[in-house]
């Protein structure tokens, strides 16, 4: 075993499942859909955009001095983060009169932050 490696990272006896590998190999993603996949937890990974959008979810449909207010976030941070959240394809904009409406794009995003959270909350207990 290498130097500083743990002995529950490594396997004990080096024994290789083939059929195991080759059906997961089979199911990985393409590198263009893993480079978009990671691009997106990127970010998702941001706790500004991560507050924004969880404001999102549980308000529906906010504009950004809502959010700025729900958030204690300045309205500056907020713009350049849903605009990034915006061209992701993350959130949507709604306009109406001057007012800009922000809100999730659509039920993906909604399941992908509920499946987090409950994931947070699951490991907790």
């Amino acid at each position: 075993m290498a130097r500083g490696v743990v002995g529950l990272d490594v396997c004990a006896v080096k024994v290789v499942d083939e059929m195991r590998v080759e059906a997961a190999k089979e199911a990985l993603l393409p590198e263009d859909e893993l480079e978009q996949l990671t691009r997106l937890f990127r970010l998702l990974g941001d706790a500004t955009r991560a507050r924004l959008l969880y404001a999102l979810l549980e308000a529906g449909e906010l504009c950004v001095c809502d959010l700025s207010a729900a958030t204690g976030t300045p309205e500056t941070n907020i713009s350049h983060a849903l605009r990034l959240l915006r061209t992701a394809g993350i959130v949507k904009v709604r306009r109406a009169g001057r007012m800009m409406f922000y809100s999730l794009h659509d039920a993906h995003v909604r399941m992908l932050l509920d499946v987090s959270r409950e994931h947070l909350r699951h490991e907790a207990r």
